[in-house]
């Protein structure tokens, strides 16, 4: 029985701590959002480039703020991936 309270306790917390995104997290992805959006918008392919390049760098921020509590944020600017 203390097992099974210990297991489902774990669950809980483990579930509560991935589900977790910050007010700077969610800041963060609005203004990357926005760039991006800046970006398709410009008929000029070096300052889309730019834009895009600032937005990858503000989720690549946002993403690691928590010290790698989660990881389900953490983009990746691979362009392989």
């Amino acid at each position: 029985m203390k097992k099974t309270i210990l297991a489902v306790a774990a669950l809980f917390a483990f579930t509560g701590l991935a589900a977790c995104e910050s007010q700077a997290d969610k800041a963060a992805e609005a203004k990357a959002d926005s760039l991006e959006a800046q970006a398709a918008a410009t008929p000029n392919e070096a300052q889309e480039k730019a834009l895009n390049e600032k937005a990858d760098i503000i989720e690549q921020q946002a993403g690691n703020a928590d010290g790698g509590a989660t990881t389900q944020n953490t983009p990746t600017t691979d362009p392989a991936k």
